[in-house]
């Protein structure tokens, strides 16, 4: 397979802010061209494309929990690019739900939602991605964002926990059945880290807390798990396939 190290035609799913950002910004600092997804956020979105060193990326909106929507993505970025040779699963939902304080029709709803999101999206994205990788001929990566959640547990989030953990697996399940193809899948499962989602968090009275989960005494950047996506993305990463790379900074440990 001849995947290249730079050039390449990257989707990343969830573009508009914090790490679908920096990860479009790493790709595109590599020398790629990049395919900066949206939901809704269309000004965010247009503000990262706006910050993409090089030329050639575009924008492409849709809902993804729709799958029609989820292949009218592939099918606009693979038109814009000329085909997809990384896709970065990124988007997704994160909704606290306690079960103690959580009504079941609001329970329900929130579960449908992660559901949708953080796991039939990324399936789909897969699957559609991956099958024009298969087609192209010359190898490719798929790099999905999962969760420290899967594995330690999130009790006021349980449904993300859940369907992180179903990415991780997924992942796994795809790296087996696509390497034949030259196609490499991992997973990142990142740690707290900063964006502007969680600042009031870090700002506010559990900001050390969250802090300390970590023996460095900081939490993570979107920039250092951009890089970690990066990499896993690369030629050299090949051997990596499979793999569900922690960066949490030390803050839970799994052997």
């Amino acid at each position: 397979m001849n995947l290249p190290a730079s050039g390449r035609r990257v989707l990343v799913s969830g573009a508009s802010r914090g790490l679908g950002r920096a990860v479009a910004q790493a790709f595109a600092a590599n020398g790629d061209r990049v395919v900066v997804h949206f939901g809704s956020r269309v000004d965010e979105a247009r503000a990262t494309l706006a910050s993409l060193p090089g030329a050639g990326h575009v924008l492409v909106g849709g809902d993804l929990t729709d799958p029609t929507g989820a292949a009218a993505v592939v099918d606009m970025a693979a038109e814009a690019l000329g085909g997809v040779d990384v896709l970065v699963n990124n988007a997704a939902v994160n909704v606290r739900h306690p079960l103690a304080e959580t009504p079941y029709e609001e329970w329900v709803a929130v579960w449908q939602q992660h559901v949708a999101v953080n796991l039939l999206a990324t399936a789909n994205l897969s699957h559609l991605a991956g099958r024009l990788m298969i087609e192209q001929g010359t190898g490719g990566r798929i790099v999905n964002i999962g969760s420290r959640g899967a594995f330690r547990g999130e009790p006021d989030h349980p449904a993300y926990g859940a369907t992180k953990a179903a990415v991780h697996s997924l992942g796994q399940s795809l790296a087996v059945s696509l390497a034949p193809y030259g196609i490499g899948v991992a997973s990142v499962a990142p740690g707290f880290f900063a964006t502007e989602r969680v600042a009031p968090r870090l700002e506010g009275p559990e900001g050390e807390s969250i802090r300390q989960q970590s023996p460095f005494g900081r939490v993570g950047t979107a920039e250092e798990i951009a890089a970690a996506v990066l990499w896993l993305a690369s030629p050299a990463a090949e051997w990596s396939s499979g793999t569900i790379l922690d960066l949490n900074g030390a803050s839970h440990l799994r052997s």
